[in-house]
């Protein structure tokens, strides 16, 4: 690589929802920087709509934890919740065994896709003590009540309610998805906790048996592992309200000497095919169902082909053209001499500025992808630095993770055997000059979704 002087890191800047504006980041501590995600509640499989969010968070950690020392990620797991209770009940399965199976299923389909594991990955059901804190506490300092085995925060109590999301107290009564009950004080007061039946999930309380609303779940377990104040808090736009405003008002309120979240980012919305994603519109997709179709790293690069807080539309034919960009970035790569996988590959090699100013701007991903464009036509060309900048790049967005001969050929199997067979068989009928036989070789092939390239040094293959 060249021995020119590197360039100072850029200044990160990111949209905080609270502020409404793209503003500087500025950790509480520059030596430590702290993050909280809203993971997945788990009953089913995680749809691309939930992967927005996870993608985001990942390519926000692996960019701090290239600009600053160390990072601490939170991403909890939602594992007690009526969906899960209903789901089980549907299932004929009980609660345990079914957010067991769904949690295993959830880390499996973000690993294929390359998303990093959180440094702490906390589950409601391990803190239910830190949540009945948390309450009584609530309670003691006049934020929340009881009433007929509830306990509910009372809004009107805190000021500065509604402040996040930016909805007056008008737009916060008339708006809410609350429940309607003679308990509450007011229709917009919240449940902390709530009484379960013999055949719910429960724990014994203060306040009798029964389990934990969802907001206090959220404020309970990043307060235990991240503390009273901490950097940043994130999710899809869908959580803004109630679930965000909820969580910030209970923790002020709980810990009045803390900031809880000092930045907040919001990832919008994924549609599929121009619409909302439905099952009764029948365009609804787990991450399974797309990675049948096509490499998980396509789907990867279309999420990020749009900057997070920009709807994002899904479609296959967006999907296509991703993989395509992908099979351009490893041509390039082996054209430039990169040809082991990323794992493999030396990793003190400098970060390309233009991708890294680009994320460093709110999270640019489709102007760093041009970035990568640019440095693929130099790798293209022959360019061995080019080549190497280009994976560091890609590696930042947790894309170009495989080697080239990974990619085109996919995983080895049995067949290839056969695969290269046929090649030698069609390469013996283009010598003999039997040129019928070498094009059925080729349309055998390429039936089996194989793609010839024949070059001067040879033939090489891909899947298609």
């Amino acid at each position: 690589m060249s021995d020119a002087p590197q360039r100072s890191q850029p200044t990160l800047s990111l949209h905080d929802s609270q502020r409404r504006a793209t503003v500087p980041f500025e950790p509480i501590n520059p030596e430590h920087v702290t993050v909280y995600y809203c993971g997945p509640t788990v009953y089913d499989l995680a749809h691309i709509g939930n992967l927005r969010a996870m993608l985001t968070a990942d390519v926000l950690v692996r960019l701090l934890r290239h600009l600053y020392p160390r990072v601490t990620f939170v991403r909890n797991i939602t594992d007690v919740d009526d969906k899960i209770t209903a789901r089980a009940r549907a299932n004929g399965e009980d609660i345990a065994t079914l957010t067991q199976r769904t949690t295993q299923e959830f880390h499996a389909d973000l690993a294929a896709l390359g998303v990093l594991p959180p440094d702490i990955e906390p589950r409601a059901t391990h803190n239910i003590g830190e949540m009945q804190a948390m309450i009584a506490r609530l309670i003691d300092n006049g934020h929340a009540y009881e009433a007929e085995g509830h306990v509910l925060f009372s809004v009107g109590s805190f000021a500065a309610y509604g402040a996040l999301s930016g909805r007056n107290p008008d737009e916060l009564e008339a708006g809410a998805r609350v429940e309607v009950a003679p308990y509450k004080k007011a229709a917009g007061d919240f449940v902390l906790w709530k009484p379960s039946d013999a055949d719910q999930p429960g724990w014994d309380s203060p306040w009798g048996r029964g389990r934990p609303g969802w907001h206090i779940e959220c404020s309970a377990m990043s307060h235990r592992y991240l503390g009273d104040s901490f950097d940043i808090h994130g999710g899809g736009s869908d959580l803004l309200f109630p679930h965000h405003e909820n969580e910030r008002a209970q923790s002020l309120c709980c810990f009045p000497g803390g900031r809880f979240a000092n930045y907040w980012v919001h990832n919008a919305m994924l549609l599929v095919d121009g619409e909302k994603m439905s099952k009764s519109l029948g365009n609804f997709l787990t991450i399974r169902d797309v990675l049948a179709q096509a490499p998980a790293e396509a789907l990867r690069l279309l999420l990020l082909g749009a900057q997070y807080r920009s709807t994002l539309n899904y479609t296959q034919a967006g999907l296509a053209e991703a993989r395509r960009t992908l099979d351009r970035f490893y041509r390039a790569l082996e054209a430039g001499g990169v040809t082991d996988a990323a794992s493999a590959a030396p990793t003190d090699a400098p970060m390309p500025h233009g991708v890294l100013e680009a994320l460093a701007d709110d999270l640019n991903t489709p102007k760093a992808i041009a970035e990568l464009h640019a440095l693929a036509d130099a790798a293209l060309a022959g360019s061995h630095d080019a080549a190497v900048a280009l994976r560091q790049g890609a590696g930042l967005m947790g894309l170009l993770r495989a080697s080239p001969g990974e990619w085109f050929r996919g995983a080895a199997s049995e067949g290839d055997d056969v695969i290269d067979a046929l090649i030698a068989e069609r390469l013996a009928a283009r010598k003999a000059r039997d040129f019928a036989r070498a094009d059925a070789l080729r349309d055998e092939l390429q039936a089996k979704g194989i793609i010839l390239e024949d070059t001067r040094e040879g033939t090489s293959w891909r899947r298609a």
